[in-house]
């Protein structure tokens, strides 16, 4: 059971990373507008603007500068943490 919970903890963490990185290269070629038209553009606005447009209803641009990017990467990095914190306890729990 330790192994498997163990297993899940890194799939999780690997998916989140990589999807970290996927939010990380969208906010830099929204900063440039041939980029975000590319096909590595609009695959990564399939893939992060979904999660990211959650926090842009919430959270307004200020003048020319949205931080609704900001807050998802910062909310998924907490979402990790608070995962990894819920299995280790679960490890310690079992064993």
């Amino acid at each position: 059971m330790v192994q498997l919970l163990l297993g899940l903890r890194v799939l999780v963490s690997r998916f989140l990373e990589i999807y970290r990185l996927a939010l990380l290269a969208y906010f830099l070629l929204s900063w440039l507008p041939e980029a975000s038209d590319s096909g590595l553009g609009r695959l990564l606005e399939r893939i992060c603007e979904p999660y990211v447009s959650y926090f842009r209803r919430f959270i307004p641009p200020v003048g020319m500068i949205s931080f609704a990017g900001m807050a998802a990467y910062i909310c998924l990095a907490i979402l990790e943490r608070g995962f990894n914190t819920i299995i280790i306890f679960l490890i310690r729990l079992i064993g």
